[in-house]
């Protein structure tokens, strides 16, 4: 009888004590500073991070500097938030009302549309300094693409008083999954909003019986949802996260900063990607040795935009 499907889980070796000490040294760094040392305090957290992951008994790698993110961050300055600046204050100085309404509208769709700049900017950045087994993962989609999904996901949950929001989830998740490889091999994404709807509508529901507790259940489904439907080449992730555990994770978590005032950072993060991985398995056949590497370049301009945005996915 043939065996059962071939399944991978992704661990972390990564501890909360090492982390701690990374972390109190891009403190006092960053404050002797004056802050110009964060992008390099970030890179720091992020490569140990990424050196502590774990699948199939080969780490990952990240390969992005400090300097790269401190160029984004003033290239996304200069290009997108002086801009917007000038736009927020012009009404507030002695000038007509049109001007004024015009400034309010243009700040309000640069603010609204760099959103999904900065997704796609940093996604890309991201994706291009991350490696396993000497391969670097790329992202190949279009910020114009995205910008798309926002606009109609926005109008249609406006009409529909916000139940549009599980089809605008999946065709996002859709998007960058499916504009993501690893080497010359694509990820892929086939899920559809419809499936979700069913259980928005029960979280909607119950958030005045249940204090709100019931967006835990919400989380867990929508993520297991998104990992299930996320395949690459013959295999497809798998995701077992329940509500209550969820639940369980942030209580704790909360509790643990609160009475270390912050301090236990390190360890939340620790337990954070621990978590993560103990319900995610990736299932199926992967022929490794056939993927080959396709190095994609990426500005830093939409990683340094996503760092005021606080935007996208990142481990670290």
């Amino acid at each position: 009888m043939a065996g059962g499907p071939i399944v991978r889980r992704p661990s972390f070796r990564g501890q909360g004590g090492t982390l701690f000490g990374i972390h109190i040294v891009n403190v006092l760094f960053t404050l002797g500073t004056l802050g110009w040392y964060y992008f390099w305090a970030k890179t720091r957290t992020r490569r140990y991070i990424f050196s502590q992951t774990e699948i199939e008994g080969d780490r990952f790698a990240y390969h992005g500097t400090g300097k790269e993110l401190l160029l984004g961050t003033l290239k996304a300055f200069l290009v997108f938030f002086l801009p917007i600046s000038i736009l927020a204050k012009v009404p507030q100085l002695n000038v007509p009302m049109a001007v004024k309404i015009g400034c309010w509208v243009g700040y309000t769709a640069l603010a609204y549309l760099f959103v999904p700049v900065a997704i796609v900017g940093s996604r890309r950045y991201r994706l291009s300094r991350t490696s396993w087994r000497g391969i670097r993962f790329s992202f190949r989609g279009r910020t114009w693409e995205l910008m798309k999904i926002f606009i109609k996901s926005t109008i249609l949950s406006l009409l529909t008083f916000w139940l549009y929001y599980p089809y605008f989830l999946v065709h996002r998740q859709a998007y960058l999954i499916s504009h993501s490889y690893f080497g010359d091999e694509r990820f892929d994404f086939n899920g559809e909003g419809r499936d979700l709807l069913g259980a928005f509508v029960v979280a909607l529901v119950l958030t005045p019986f249940t204090l709100g507790l019931c967006w835990f259940w919400w989380a867990a489904r929508k993520r297991r949802y998104l990992w299930e439907h996320t395949l690459f080449a013959a295999a497809r992730f798998r995701s077992t996260v329940t509500g209550g555990a969820l639940l369980g994770l942030y209580a704790a978590n909360a509790l643990m900063l609160i009475f270390t005032i912050g301090l236990a950072w390190p360890w939340v993060k620790v337990r954070n990607i621990n978590f993560t991985f103990r319900y995610l398995e990736l299932v199926g056949p992967l022929d490794l040795a056939r993927i080959q590497q396709q190095a994609q370049f990426a500005s830093t301009t939409g990683e340094g935009l996503a760092g005021f945005f606080d935007t996208g996915f990142d481990l670290a």
